[in-house]
């Protein structure tokens, strides 16, 4: 059986994605599940995740300073069997990627799995302080729990 992978998209793969790839990392039990995570801008490629989002990770016992940002690609779109989005401008900005339904169908948005069809955005932290950290975990965690549970059916 391959594996089932799965990439997390925010805009600058350095606060949001990074903090959900290592989430979803840390409930995984399946090796055959493989997470990475992209951002929809080129503006942090090699860097580090945001030391705001590394603190918050380390908080909860997830250490996530072995991730370099990167930029989605196309062949993305092909490799990976779920893609989550964590607002509406990444949803656009992926499906603006497509080239056939079977892409489209593996973009999601991150929240849909925790509050379907609302359209919930995960609220970038970058510019909110550190408050704005501690809020994203929470809604990333809550979703992960979700997809791993639909990971693990």
């Amino acid at each position: 059986m391959k594996p089932t992978k799965v990439l997390m998209v925010c805009l600058g793969n350095i606060c949001r994605s990074p903090l959900a790839e290592g989430i979803l990392k840390s409930k995984i039990t399946n090796p055959k599940i493989i997470v990475d995570s992209a951002g929809t801008g080129a503006y942090h490629i090699g860097n580090l995740p945001d030391a705001r989002s590394i603190q918050i990770a380390n908080k909860y016992g997830i250490d996530i300073t072995n991730q370099k940002a990167r930029k989605i690609k196309i062949s993305d779109l092909e490799e990976f069997d779920l893609i989550y989005t964590m607002d509406r401008a990444n949803y656009q900005n992926v499906i603006a990627l497509t080239t056939n339904t079977n892409h489209r169908a593996k973009v999601l948005m991150i929240m849909d799995e925790l509050l379907p069809l609302e359209n919930i955005s995960v609220p970038d932290p970058y510019y909110g302080g550190d408050a704005g950290f501690e809020q994203v975990y929470a809604m990333l965690d809550k979703a992960c729990d979700k997809i791993i549970n639909k990971l693990n059916m």
